[in-house]
């Protein structure tokens, strides 16, 4: 191919309003390869976290003992987030002569929900742009591919001869702009896909940590009140 039809010889050829949509194209692709490294990196450390956490967590050692040490992190994120959110109002609440089993457990059901629904919306963060980039990208390109075809047989009509050498630059250019498109929406609808369903996997694990969790807490709940 000549230099005048590769691929910059085209896009500098090509009308202002399509050289923008490239741009913001490849903008948005650059944009959703690094949302997709970052999202999977903290996926992976998420589900990674978790395994961790409830070895320890099942290992049968002391649950204070076990709160204390992860109450001192800094870092602390994801089940073991959740449980120390839960274990802290539990113990408050038990320290209280007025609140009755039921309460206790009412409150740390409570906290730990709150921390569940921070943890899921950390997970979660980017995705709505990966599911934006995926719906747009395709219509940004279209409209980039309909403006150079349209200025293209503008341009052909003001000739007396048309001839496809004449055609086939302006064409060229506007189908790349459909191209990048679907270069820049393929990828995000994918990685879309695949990270909701390791976020609905990863809360799922969470959801059934706070049952579990629960139950411990309930019978402890209500021995400590039977005891009393």
């Amino acid at each position: 191919m000549s230099g005048e039809m590769s691929f910059f010889g085209l896009f500098m050829q090509a009308s202002f309003l399509v050289q923008l949509v490239m741009l913001l194209l490849l903008g948005i692709s650059v944009v959703s390869w690094t949302l997709i490294f970052q999202r999977s990196k903290v996926l992976g450390s998420a589900r990674n976290e978790m395994r961790k956490f409830e070895d320890k967590f099942w290992s049968g050692g002391d649950l204070n003992r076990l709160y204390q040490e992860l109450a001192a992190r800094n870092n602390l994120a994801g089940a073991g987030s959740i449980f120390v959110a839960g274990f802290k109002e539990f113990m408050r609440l038990r320290q209280s002569a007025s609140a009755s089993p039921q309460a206790v457990m009412d409150g740390a059901y409570r906290a730990m929900r709150v921390s569940l629904s921070r943890e899921v919306d950390n997970l979660e963060k980017s995705l709505p742009f990966l599911a934006t980039a995926g719906s747009i990208s395709p219509y940004i390109g279209l409209f980039g591919t309909v403006w150079g075809i349209m200025n293209a047989f503008i341009a052909l009509g003001e000739v007396k001869q048309a001839t496809l050498a004449m055609v086939a630059p302006g064409i060229a250019e506007a189908l790349i702009a459909t191209a990048m498109g679907l270069f820049a929406a393929i990828p995000s609808v994918i990685a879309y896909n695949r990270f909701s369903h390791q976020v609905e996997k990863i809360e799922n694990g969470y959801l059934n940590f706070m049952e579990e969790f629960s139950a411990i807490l309930h019978r402890q709940s209500h021995s400590s009140s039977n005891a009393g």
